[in-house]
């Protein structure tokens, strides 16, 4: 390839963990960029496409083999997909499967984010690195707002794995001067979210309800604190810490901090329904080491990188909500177009 065909080719993006619900919606902003667009999964023929479909792009994007851990296949990976940009969602990513598979939370987080900085320095090519750090490092801040300067105190291996893979990043970018950064994101959803996480758990069961579904929703610990953010903003901000002249971290949210019970009298409200009357606390459910309280300092990122969150809890709620009603005529999740819409 000469240097003018080069100067004049479609930037490319290599997503790991494309099946994930951030990695659909930043495919679909890297598309509407003008991207060449790769994605990985441990199996190309058995990834998870459904975000992808949902957001009609699953024909858009090329699907390469690759497992984080292996350093072969992350090498191989790399070389073939030649991006300009890697951005990093791959790994386990629920907390609380963490403490029934730590050993799986450590090595496809850590391991994985370490095999692709190696990956990248043994190429050379100047590829820009974004990896997906957690508020989860932050640990229980109580009262206190967390950035970008505050101590990590993980309290689950989910946590312990993403405050390694980040002082990998750190390094890394130290020691071989590579183009590397952290996200710090607070908890973001969408319809995109799996069921076995909380947030869709609350609205598909509320929605069912409504619709007529005799069930009771079991849940643990509701008096946790938490930031909930739109994903689809919240990959906005991972595309715009690459286009950086100097890399750096910065944590990602909306600034409010709510109770998970808050989301879920809001979810059940939004069908006509009384929490109180559906749900069941179950002690089982309970973590052993929780956090009750998750507040981010998202100033750093307005100042340095022009963003900031245009949709708060409720309009998450709302979002969701909608795509969960019945008789909302959709697969999966709303297209970007329906995304101002559903969360105005």
């Amino acid at each position: 390839m000469t240097a003018s065909d080069e100067s004049t080719r479609p930037r490319r993006a290599l997503v790991c963990g494309i099946g994930g619900q951030d990695g659909a919606w930043l495919a679909a902003l890297l598309l509407s960029k003008g991207y060449e667009v790769t994605g990985t999964s441990r199996d190309a023929n058995v990834v998870n496409r459904d975000g992808l479909r949902s957001l009609g792009i699953a024909d858009q994007v090329r699907i390469l083999s690759m497992v984080p851990s292996d350093f072969r296949t992350v090498l191989r990976t790399v070389t073939r997909s030649e991006p300009d940009e890697i951005y990093n969602l791959a790994g386990q990513t629920s907390v609380g499967l963490s403490f029934e598979q730590p050993v799986e939370a450590i090595e496809s987080v850590s391991i994985g984010t370490l095999n692709l900085l190696e990956a990248m320095r043994h190429v050379g090519a100047p590829t820009r690195f974004y990896n997906a750090g957690s508020s989860e490092c932050f640990g229980d801040t109580g009262s206190a707002v967390a950035n970008e300067s505050t101590p990590f105190r993980p309290r689950s291996p989910y946590a312990v794995a993403k405050v390694c893979a980040q002082n990998l990043v750190t390094n890394y970018r130290d020691a071989y001067s590579l183009f590397a950064c952290t996200g710090i994101l607070f908890n973001h959803e969408s319809p995109l979210r799996p069921t076995h996480f909380v947030t869709q758990k609350i609205v598909k069961a509320a929605a069912r309800i409504a619709a007529g579904a005799q069930e009771r929703l079991c849940l643990g610990n509701i008096d946790i604190h938490r930031d909930w953010g739109w994903a689809p903003e919240y990959v906005e901000a991972m595309w715009l810490m690459l286009q950086q002249d100097v890399p750096d971290d910065f944590v990602i949210a909306t600034g409010r901090t709510v109770s998970l019970g808050y989301f879920v009298e809001r979810a059940f409200a939004h069908f006509g329904l009384d929490w109180r009357s559906h749900v069941q606390i179950d002690p089982g459910l309970m973590r052993p080491s929780d956090i009750r309280e998750g507040k981010g300092d998202p100033s750093r990122a307005r100042a340095k990188l022009g963003w900031q969150a245009r949709t708060d809890v409720d309009g998450v709620i709302r979002a969701m909500c909608v795509a969960a009603t019945p008789s909302v005529q959709r697969v999966g999740a709303p297209t970007p177009a329906d995304v101002a819409r559903l969360a105005a």
